[in-house]
């Protein structure tokens, strides 16, 4: 039951009464209880699905960095490799250059040697001829054996400054040393995952090999009669020694304090026995050239001047003798230097000592360093100096176990068995 009490117009029952200031009105409405059978439930709102999606937009940003730095990766990585190919790309046209150049410098000795030994006889079959011979005929084969002798002296000098067989040697050495690069850059590609370090080390190889054997003759052409001779340099002077690609992930690397001691008995081989034996015999050979580089033209000069003084009828035999005398020795001296090809028996000795010097750099570089992680491989390091050496693993230990008894160097065999 439910009672309304209002001032101003009254309604009871639904019915409509007269208005009294006064009136007090009572009104009871009868209505249905409304009972709640099901309570209505509203949807919980949880803080997981929150959570999940909060850590799936996160993964999503992580995923995507982490793609475009891959990305960003693999475009480093091609572009490295593009870099070494482009190296290996100027590596390769050096090769042939070398080659072309080596082959023409090769073909200057045996025209040169074959045209000044003609030129040199003839003069003296001149020489002699004139001897016996009067009026015209005899001025002209004077001026004729005076002007062959003299083409055949400034041939000579020419020859002699530039050393056309030791020209070739050099480019056929730099040919092989290309080739080489070459190899060892296929290498690096063919491992994968080059860094710029790599192909700061690959300029600098291709720059100290066009140091050591440029392709020019005036301006940059190596000395070839040096005050001193030493080894061939073709390395770049000053590498910086990193961790290797070819590592083997082995307790130090390899190394232990056996190897090392192996090592530096062998490097103390190499500088006494191999490395001062070429440097001798490139001093000898350096020596020889030279004083054959000075007779040849001081002969044929000599025979130029005593053609030029021939005369028949003043009973001149002494200038007939020495100019026909003169132009053997001349050919004799030609023969025995540019034939034997003594420029490039000097350029291969040097090149050889070289060769010593690069593995004495080699060794002395990874036992000095003192972090082996930065070292390469032992193992590894120990087969590529046996190669080098023409040895077998066992007969290189041999070698530094016979130094290190006999306690010099001296006493005991060369390292190298290759050459």
């Amino acid at each position: 039951m439910a009672t309304i009490q209002a001032s101003g117009i009254m309604f009871a029952a639904g019915l409509p009464s007269f208005y009294s200031p006064n009136a007090r009105v009572s009104a009871t409405m009868n209505a249905p209880k409304i009972r709640m059978m099901n309570p209505i439930s509203l949807p919980k709102l949880s803080n997981k699905v929150f959570v999940e999606d909060n850590l799936d937009l996160k993964n999503g940003f992580k995923n995507e960095t982490q793609n475009m730095e891959q990305h960003h990766d693999d475009d480093d990585h091609k572009l490295v490799a593009a870099k070494l190919f482009g190296i290996m790309e100027a590596v390769a046209d050096r090769v042939e250059m070398h080659k072309s150049v080596g082959e023409q410098r090769n073909n200057w000795n045996h025209l040169f040697l074959s045209s000044i030994n003609g030129i040199s006889l003839t003069a003296a079959f001149m020489t002699g001829i004139a001897g016996t011979s009067s009026g015209s005929s005899l001025l002209a084969l004077k001026l004729s054996s005076t002007i062959l002798y003299a083409a055949a002296t400034g041939m000579l000098a020419l020859i002699n400054r530039i050393q056309p067989s030791q020209l070739a040697e050099e480019q056929r050495n730099a040919e092989r040393l290309f080739k080489l690069l070459h190899g060892e850059l296929q290498t690096v590609l063919a491992l994968g995952n080059p860094s710029d370090a790599d192909v700061n080390e690959a300029m600098e190889k291709v720059l100290a090999l066009d140091r050591a054997y440029p392709l020019p003759l005036l301006g940059t052409m190596l000395e070839k009669f040096p005050s001193r001779v030493e080894p061939a340099v073709w390395w770049p002077q000053q590498q910086i020694r990193r961790k290797r690609r070819l590592t083997v992930r082995k307790m130090n690397n390899g190394w232990d304090s056996k190897l090392e001691g192996q090592m530096r008995r062998i490097v103390e081989v190499i500088k006494e026995k191999d490395l001062d034996d070429y440097l001798r015999l490139a001093n000898k050979a350096l020596k020889l050239n030279k004083m054959l580089a000075v007779s040849g033209p001081l002969f044929s000069g000599l025979g130029a001047v005593a053609s030029a003084f021939v005369d028949h009828h003043h009973g001149s035999s002494w200038a007939v003798i020495i100019g026909v005398v003169a132009g053997a020795l001349a050919s004799a001296v030609n023969t025995f230097q540019h034939g034997g090809q003594l420029g490039m028996v000097f350029e291969m000795y040097r090149g050889n000592a070289g060769f010593f010097k690069l593995m004495e750099e080699t060794i002395e570089s990874n036992v000095n360093e003192s972090d082996v992680e930065r070292r390469e491989n032992g193992d590894l390091f120990e087969i590529k100096v046996a190669l080098c050496l023409g040895r077998s693993l066992s007969e290189l230990r041999n070698l530094a176990a016979t130094s290190s008894e006999n306690g010099e160097a001296n006493n005991i065999e060369f390292a190298s068995k290759l050459f």
